[in-house]
């Protein structure tokens, strides 16, 4: 199952908020971060970047920043970076993301620009493969192990990458000890950086590991607090994907109502993301 970029309930502000969020049992030791940021900044286009991106609309986003986006690598990076995970949540708009990516990757001058488009360029490739629409696998390690080769052990985009390379790890090579070990990184990574969207992906794919190894204290509590992050966030186009991941670590009686209200929230979002039908209605089904 794809990285998924999970949202927050109706009557949430669409408005970053500040969280913070404690580590998991198994998460290596990082320093406590004495403020936090947002997900997308403060100033205006950052809000109205992100209110769209969290209701998931990608193409109004990504409008917004191309007027920037000509000359303006950062500005170039994060449309793409829109378009691509569009393709995540929508398994459409393929050509739209490679058109942005290229200029994306034209416009990059420093290693952490390159880095930074090369993570996204890996990141479509590995859309493409788990999503079923062309295997991309060679693609997606190329990219990622040049990201990796550019990205400082520091640098801003580190934490994301790992993130991206335990994916990769977990569902395109099955193997999940180098999967969790990335998680890892990028969980600490996070925590240091303050991106609390990303503790939000972190926290899941951890829980989703333990479930996995039957650990079912440790994955309820990972996907509770991804599903928190989530909701505190705005990010309602990752919370029915929250929902349904901390269903399947519940309780019958609890995990009949998190399905309910995963199925609503994935109808009010116009079904999106698309891949989450399948995993809902096998629950149905099994129910």
């Amino acid at each position: 199952m794809p990285a998924s970029t999970d949202p927050a309930d109706p009557d949430s502000s669409a408005d970053p908020v500040p969280v913070t969020v404690p580590r998991p049992a198994s998460a290596p030791e990082v320093p406590e971060v004495p403020s936090v940021g947002t997900v997308e900044g403060d100033d205006p286009l950052d809000r109205a970047v992100w209110r769209l991106r969290s209701r998931g609309c990608w193409d109004d986003a990504a409008a917004l920043l191309e007027p920037h986006a000509v000359r303006h690598a950062p500005s170039a990076l994060r449309r793409a970076a829109l378009l691509v995970e569009r393709c995540v949540f929508t398994t459409t708009g393929w050509a739209e993301a490679e058109d942005a990516l290229r200029g994306a990757e034209a416009l990059a001058g420093d290693d952490d620009e390159r880095g930074g488009a090369a993570c996204e360029r890996g990141h479509l490739a590995y859309a493409a493969t788990v999503l079923g629409v062309r295997d991309r696998a060679d693609e997606a390690r190329s990219a990622l192990g040049r990201a990796a080769a550019l990205l400082a052990p520091t640098a801003a985009g580190r934490p994301l990458l790992d993130f991206r390379r335990g994916l990769m790890a977990e569902h395109v090579a099955d193997s999940p000890d180098s999967a969790r070990a990335a998680y890892r990184r990028a969980h600490a990574g996070a925590t240091a950086h303050g991106d609390h969207l990303l503790l939000s992906f972190t926290w899941r794919h951890l829980a989703g590991l333990a479930l996995r190894d039957g650990e079912l204290a440790e994955a309820r509590h990972g996907f509770a607090e991804s599903l928190r992050i989530r909701e505190e966030l705005g990010f309602l186009v990752g919370t029915a994907p929250a929902l349904a991941a901390l269903a399947d670590a519940a309780p019958e009686a609890d995990a009949d109502r998190l399905r309910a209200e995963a199925a609503r929230l994935f109808r009010l979002m116009g079904g999106v993301p698309t891949w989450l039908a399948d995993h809902l209605s096998t629950a149905v089904t099994a129910t």
